[in-house]
């Protein structure tokens, strides 16, 4: 067999099977997609765990400013506005504020009040006497042709700052309205920073916005980017551990396989055998298994054949040797009567011969018969009835009868080769009837009967004839094995019968065995041919 039938446990009453999910295919093919999924899903897993990180420093990011820009919001409120009943923002006094408050302060965060028409009043950078950092281009060699100085290309840079200036125009119109505005936001170097826009609120009268600018979003995403490289290493390594595992338990297998299949197709081996792959629970095992199984039969079949070969010389060199005595003694015998012995000797053996090649012949293209009709469904009855009324309407006088006695009940279906069936049969009531002309019986007879036993369709082939010795209950099935009976003409079997019998059906799945009848005072009174085959109407 291909593969090792699996032995299915029964479940305890009252519970359901365990149900596991597994991705759909092969053991084989859900391997190498395991494998394959495997780097992709460190590098997607490993993206999104450090998006969140992101995401989560950038949220934290915005709840400092926003907590700090409050706190400064206030102070300012407290120290710069004044008016009543109409409260304004003092710009000298803000500037202070901001310049106390932000004196060599952070140098990551930069902060800037504007005034209730959105007008510049204070920037940090300004009072701490800091400057906005650009990275100059790189210094262009000698008459390369560089698009950083190119005067006509300066529109991408002039777009920028435009994007720049109307995002953090937009954000102090939103703060404008009295709610604290954060998000991300573009800055003239081409940058990104996390902004914070905080109304300044005197009771509900919003005199100004601070805008507080954290610079570390570029920084972030580098970081990001570098804690990336571990994941990407990570998922390289899985790749190529995988090839290493594909090529190992798939590609060196395979081409074991293959050399082994060229040994054998040389002639070097006579089958494949290789344990350590035939041990394997997937498809490569399952195909190790088959190629072993099959490499076997034609290796038992090759033995098969040369001990045929071997017999059919044997039992042909027989009358051979016969025929030529008799050839060479007939030129030396001048009596008639002596001649026509040696004459009646030479046709027997020459009518032996005629039926031995010819039973050689049919069991030599039993195989090929065999694959060439495929099996179908038939009626057990109806084919052993129509035997019966073959053989009544060609009886000769003198020949035992052959009866059948039908089966009880529906059809006795089953999925046969009718035409190589038939010929087990036909030997074996052939076979039954050469025996009943030996029996002492009155009336001897050959009795065909079938019936039903479980899942088996049972199927009898009985005669009157002297039996089978004890001994002998199993070997009548070897080829070219003869039991001639005291009396029984000398020649008349070639001994390939039966063994043609239990090939055919063997090849149905079934089994054929012969015993002995016995009468009421113990002695044999005939033989008995059994033949059970599956019942697919059962």
């Amino acid at each position: 067999m291909a593969s090792a039938t699996a032995i299915a446990k029964p479940e305890p009453a009252g519970e359901k099977p365990e149900r596991r999910w597994r991705l759909p295919g092969s053991r084989l093919g859900r391997l190498i997609i395991a494998l394959n999924l495997l780097g992709l899903a460190i590098l997607i897993g490993g993206a999104l765990v450090l998006n969140e990180l992101r995401r989560g420093l950038i949220t934290a990011e915005i709840d400092s400013l926003t907590r700090e820009g409050r706190f400064i919001a206030n102070i300012i409120v407290q120290a710069a506005a004044s008016g009543d009943p109409e409260p304004a923002l003092d710009a000298e006094r803000a500037r202070e504020t901001l310049q106390l408050l932000f004196f060599q302060g952070s140098q990551r965060e930069r902060a800037r009040v504007f005034d209730d028409q959105g007008a510049l009043i204070a920037d940090s950078y300004v009072l701490n006497d800091r400057i906005e950092q650009r990275p100059l281009p790189p210094i262009a060699k000698p008459g390369q042709f560089s698009l950083h100085w190119n005067p006509f290309n300066s529109g991408g840079q002039q777009k920028t700052a435009e994007d720049a200036r109307a995002a953090l125009d937009a954000e102090i119109q939103d703060a404008m309205k009295g709610q604290t505005v954060a998000r991300l936001r573009p800055v003239e170097n081409g940058g990104r920073v996390v902004s914070v826009s905080i109304p300044i609120q005197n009771v509900q009268a919003v005199l100004g916005v601070l805008t507080l600018e954290s610079g570390d979003v570029d920084q972030i995403v580098a970081n990001q980017r570098r804690a990336l490289l571990p994941f990407i290493l990570i998922a390289i390594l899985v790749s190529l551990l995988s090839s290493y595992l594909l090529s190992r338990l798939v590609a060196q297998p395979v081409l074991r396989l293959a050399r082994a299949a060229d040994r054998v197709t040389a002639q070097r081996a006579r089958a494949i055998s290789l344990p350590d792959i035939a041990k394997r629970d997937d498809e490569l095992g399952d195909l190790t298994r088959s190629l072993e199984a099959m490499t076997t039969a034609l290796s038992e079949r090759m033995d098969a054949i040369e001990g045929f070969a071997a017999d059919v010389a044997h039992e042909i060199r027989n009358p051979l040797t016969s025929i030529r005595s008799a050839v060479e003694t007939l030129d030396l015998i001048s009596d008639v009567e002596a001649r026509l012995r040696l004459t009646n000797i030479l046709k027997q053996d020459v009518g032996r011969l005629d039926r031995l090649i010819t039973d050689i012949s049919n069991a030599s293209r039993l195989d090929a018969e065999l694959s060439r009709e495929a099996p179908r469904p038939l009626d057990f009855g109806k084919l052993l009835a129509e035997l019966a009324e073959l053989y009544a309407q060609a009886a000769k006088p003198g020949e035992p009868p052959v009866r059948f006695t039908p089966p009880e009940g529906a059809p006795i279906m089953i999925r046969v080769r009718e035409t190589p069936l038939s010929q087990v049969f036909r030997n074996l009531i052939d076979n039954a009837r050469s025996f009943s002309t030996l029996s002492t019986a009155p009336d001897p007879e050959v009795r065909l009967s079938l019936r039903r036993a479980g899942r088996q369709a049972v199927a009898m082939v009985e005669d009157d004839g002297p039996g089978l010795p004890a001994e002998n209950l199993e070997t009548v099935f070897q080829r070219f094995y003869t039991a001639r009976p005291k009396g029984a003409a000398f020649g008349g079997h070639s001994g390939l019968g039966l063994s043609i019998a239990r090939q055919i059906v063997e090849a149905h799945g079934g089994r054929i065995h012969a015993e002995n009848r016995i009468g009421a005072d113990g002695r044999v009174v005939g033989a008995r041919f059994v033949i059970s085959l599956p019942d697919i109407g059962a």
